[in-house]
């Protein structure tokens, strides 16, 4: 089984099994760790994530890269059918939600054309090999007048919130990590935002698979980044 390699950061086939990897060994305490280094905004992010995709209830909505299923949880509660869709296996045997889960790849979803509502994805965008197919997956599954909502953590504009977060990102994380969970994968997390493209290119990209009214939005000062869209 691979590893996250800790003097680079890797790409292609290399990177889906080291995340893979990464993801089953720290499932068990995923949500802790989760709550404790995000002082639970966590949930704030997921709530506007949901709201902004104005689903009428009963709405078919995927989880992509689910997780322990914290959206599908949210989701629920919310009136709507979710299915949650992840690469690790461990995060689904962890997982806290009895809706549906899938293990597959969501630059290859199992799910068909036009069939579902929306599709939700928190803060996985950096763990994908390519944001390309995974785009157009989106466009693909959505049904027209479906939306979607991308959460993933983002770069502070201001200089001095940029400073602190990453103090906090860089130092303070993968030493909470290290206590509870696992240290080399949360040394990794920040260092994973730099495969994000910049906000303007990945508007520009889901432009491009046929999506409208694209927007991007930055949470809490911006140390969280909310990317919306629908099918037209």
């Amino acid at each position: 089984m691979a590893a996250m390699p800790t003097d680079r950061l890797p790409e292609g086939d290399e990177k889906r099994d080291a995340v893979r990897t990464m993801f089953d060994t720290i499932a068990p305490r995923y949500d802790l760790v989760n709550r404790l280094m995000t002082f639970r905004l966590d949930v704030r992010w997921r709530r506007l994530a949901r709201e902004s995709m104005k689903l009428a209830p009963g709405s078919v909505v995927l989880d992509l890269a689910c997780g322990t299923g914290d959206f599908c949880v949210d989701l629920a509660a919310d009136g709507h059918r979710p299915i949650g869709v992840d690469l690790s296996f461990g995060m689904l045997a962890s997982a806290r939600t009895v809706e549906p889960l899938v293990q597959g790849d969501l630059l290859e979803l199992p799910i068909a054309d036009g069939s579902v509502d929306g599709a939700v994805c928190g803060f996985a965008l950096r763990n994908l090999v390519d944001l390309a197919p995974f785009f157009a997956e989106l466009a693909r599954v959505v049904r027209p007048g479906g939306s979607i909502a991308l959460l993933d953590v983002s770069q502070p504009d201001r200089a001095i919130v940029r400073w602190g977060h990453g103090l906090y990102f860089n130092t303070i994380v993968p030493r909470i990590g290290g206590v509870l969970s696992d240290r080399s994968a949360y040394a990794y997390l920040p260092r994973s935002v730099s495969y994000l493209p910049p906000p303007e290119r990945m508007v520009e990209m889901l432009g491009e698979v046929g999506l409208l009214d694209v927007e991007h939005r930055q949470l809490s000062g911006g140390i969280t980044q909310l990317l919306t869209a629908r099918r037209p």
